[in-house]
C-alpha cells in the first residue's frame, strides 16, 4: 500500500473535498466499512466529526457527520491525547482512531471502522495516513473556511473574530528542543488578549499581550500592537527594538489613554538562553526541579504611553526540563484567582503542553462558572535543551 494514492486523490479534488477524498481512498484501500475525520474544535474539550465516508453499497453510517465527541471519554480523544493508535470493538465491529497531527499540533483523529483487527502493517499504514491527513488539513485549510467552521462550537462576536486572527495558524508546536502550546479562553465581551510564537533557524519568538479595554476598541488595539511586533521581528530587529517600535506605533496611532502590556521572549535554541523584555506585563512563571517560581523581571513601561521609551532586555539561562508559562492577568484576577495556577502548575509536569493549558484554562473557567470576566490567556513552553547533541 502506498501513500501516493492517497495524495493522488486529495490532488484530484478542490480543497474543501480534500478530506473526504482521502477518506474514501482509504475505506477501498484498507477495506474499511467507514472512515471519519474528527477535528479538535475549539471548546479543547469535543471534537466533531468533519467529514465521513461508506465503502461503496453501504447507504446508512453507523456514526453521523457532525457529531459531537467527549474527548474525556471515548477512544477517538485517548487517540488524540496521548497521540497513540486506538483500537476497540462494540457490537458494530472494530473501531481504528488514529491522530492527525504535525509539529505537536493536534488537529484531529482518523476513524475507521473495520471487520477484524488490523495487523502491524496496515495499523502502520493508518498511522502515515493520520500524517498525511494532517497536511492536507494545514493546506486545504487556506483556501476554505470548511475547518474554521467544524472547529466553532458558538458563533463569534466581531471582536472575537478579529482577536482570532491575529493568534498563530496553530497554537501548539514541537521540535527537537521544545515543546509549546497556547490557549485563550475569551472574556464574555472579547479583550485584547493576544498569544505568539515563531521558530527561525536558531530561535524561537514567543509573545504574550493584553490590550485594555474589551470589545472591538480593544481587538483594534491588539491588531496595532500585534502588527507592530511581527513587522519588527520579521525586519530581523531585537526584542527592546521590537518592544520601542510598537510602543511608538501605539502612541502614535491609538487614543492617548490606551496601552497595551506585553511579555517578549526569545530562546536561543543552541544554547537555551532566553531574552525577555517586559513592558508592564505580569512576569513569567518558572518551573524546574518540581517547584515553581516567577521570574523576578524588571518591569517596564506599558506599550503605548510614550512613543521614545527605551525597555531592557534580561536574561535566563535554561535548563533540560524547564517549563515556563506566560499569563494574562485574566488567569488571577477577581474570581479566576481561585484556581490558585500557580499551585495547579506544580502539579502538571507530567503533561504536554497541549493538555496542560487545557488543564489551567479548565480550572479558571470552572472556579469563574464558565464566564470569565476579562480574557484568560497561557502560552507553555518546555525546554528540551539535552535532546540538542542527540
Amino acid at each position: 500500500m502506498h501513500l501516493r494514492a492517497l495524495l493522488d486523490a486529495v490532488a484530484a479534488v478542490p480543497p474543501a473535498e480534500g478530506v473526504d477524498a482521502l477518506a474514501q481512498e482509504l475505506s477501498v484501500r484498507i477495506d474499511a466499512s467507514e472512515v471519519s475525520m474528527l477535528i479538535a474544535d475549539n471548546s479543547g474539550l469535543t471534537l466533531a466529526r468533519l467529514a465521513r465516508r461508506t465503502a461503496p453499497g453501504k447507504s446508512r453510517p453507523l456514526r453521523a457527520a457532525g457529531e459531537q465527541v467527549l474527548i474525556a471519554e471515548s477512544a477517538a480523544g485517548t487517540a488524540l491525547v496521548t497521540q497513540q493508535p486506538q483500537v476497540s470493538s462494540d457490537c458494530d465491529g472494530v473501531w481504528v482512531h488514529v491522530p492527525v497531527s504535525e509539529r505537536g499540533e493536534a488537529l484531529g483523529v482518523l476513524e475507521l471502522a473495520l471487520a477484524d483487527v488490523p495487523s502491524t502493517e496496515i495499523l502502520d499504514y493508518l498511522s502515515l495516513a493520520g500524517q498525511v491527513l494532517a497536511f492536507v488539513v494545514i493546506a486545504d485549510r487556506r483556501f476554505s473556511d470548511l475547518y474554521e467552521i467544524g472547529q466553532r462550537r458558538t458563533r463569534l462576536t466581531l471582536e472575537a473574530e478579529i482577536q482570532r486572527r491575529l493568534l498563530p495558524a496553530s497554537y501548539a508546536c514541537e521540535g527537537p528542543q521544545f515543546a509549546l502550546a497556547g490557549w485563550l479562553v475569551p472574556a464574555n465581551e472579547a479583550g485584547g488578549d493576544t498569544f505568539d510564537y515563531m521558530v527561525d533557524r536558531d530561535r524561537l519568538h514567543l509573545s504574550i499581550t493584553d490590550a485594555m479595554g474589551h470589545g472591538v476598541p480593544a481587538a483594534q488595539l491588539a491588531t496595532l500592537a500585534v502588527g507592530s511586533l511581527r513587522n519588527s521581528r520579521r525586519r530581523g530587529l531585537g526584542l527592546r527594538e521590537q518592544a520601542q517600535v510598537a510602543s511608538a506605533h501605539i502612541a502614535q496611532h491609538a487614543a492617548s489613554d490606551q496601552f497595551v502590556t506585553a511579555l517578549l521572549g526569545s530562546i536561543d535554541l543552541r544554547t537555551g538562553l532566553l531574552e525577555m523584555v517586559n513592558a508592564g506585563h505580569m512576569n513569567p512563571l518558572l518551573v524546574r526541579d518540581g517547584g515553581v517560581r516567577e521570574l523576578p523581571l524588571a518591569p517596564g513601561l506599558v506599550l503605548g504611553v510614550f512613543p521614545d521609551v527605551r525597555y531592557e532586555a534580561q536574561r535566563v539561562r535554561l535548563q533540560p526540563g524547564d517549563r515556563l508559562a506566560f499569563v494574562t492577568d485574566g488567569m488571577s484576577e477577581r474570581d479566576a484567582a481561585a484556581a490558585e495556577i500557580e499551585t495547579l502548575l506544580g502539579t502538571l509536569s507530567h503533561l504536554h503542553p497541549r493538555q496542560t493549558v487545557q488543564v489551567l484554562t479548565g480550572a479558571v473557567l470552572h472556579v469563574t462558572g464558565g464566564a470569565v470576566r476579562d480574557d484568560a490567556t497561557v502560552l507553555i513552553v518546555d525546554w528540551y535543551g539535552d535532546q540538542i547533541d542527540q
